[in-house]
């Protein structure tokens, strides 16, 4: 709730100004981050490369990147999402950051074209609150999520967040909690 309240007036400034869309936005960042900026870290063993990102991977290779995390970040976000090739480091400097694990250089881009602030240059930057934050928010309204939020769409908000369904049954967990937090 502290967290919540330290950046009540950018939630009203990015749309995220009732307590139905507060709520789906406070669940997914807890969610995704814990309430704490992070950054993902990718630390997969073989098995659970194979299960995660089987279509990046085989049986021989996820033994030579298992435990590897920036060789795999380097494979599996590679020439996608505006980075670059293997070779180029991008996967691994432009992985998921902040509360609500921005990934890959395009979402980069378009956050340093929005505040003025180089976090394509510095992505690490993200890790600290208040950038997790305005990144945080700033990708909410880009991605219009309002919409699913108001329709109280928790699969909607987490596949425009996630990209897919990982974590649901927990994301409407906490997002009726929130729902019973923010009056």
């Amino acid at each position: 709730m502290e967290l919540y309240e330290k950046y009540r007036t950018k939630f009203k400034e990015f749309g995220v100004d009732t307590n139905l869309r507060k709520a789906h936005f406070m669940a997914q960042i807890e969610h995704e981050s814990n309430l704490e900026p992070v950054s993902e870290n990718l630390n997969y063993s073989e098995s659970a490369l194979l299960r995660v990102f089987g279509k990046y991977f085989t049986e021989e290779t996820a033994k030579e990147y298992a435990r590897k995390p920036e060789k795999i970040a380097n494979v599996v976000y590679a020439n996608r999402m505006g980075n670059g090739d293997t070779a180029s480091g991008d996967g691994w400097s432009y992985r998921g950051k902040g509360f609500i694990q921005l990934t890959g250089k395009n979402n980069y881009k378009s956050l340093t074209e929005f505040t003025g602030i180089d976090y394509v240059s510095n992505p690490e930057m993200l890790l600290n609150e208040p950038d997790a934050m305005i990144a945080a928010l700033w990708f909410w309204k880009a991605n219009n999520i309002n919409k699913y939020a108001d329709n109280d769409d928790v699969e909607g908000v987490t596949r425009r967040i996630n990209g897919g369904t990982t974590g649901l049954v927990r994301r409407m967990v906490l997002t009726d909690e929130w729902k019973r937090k923010i009056v």
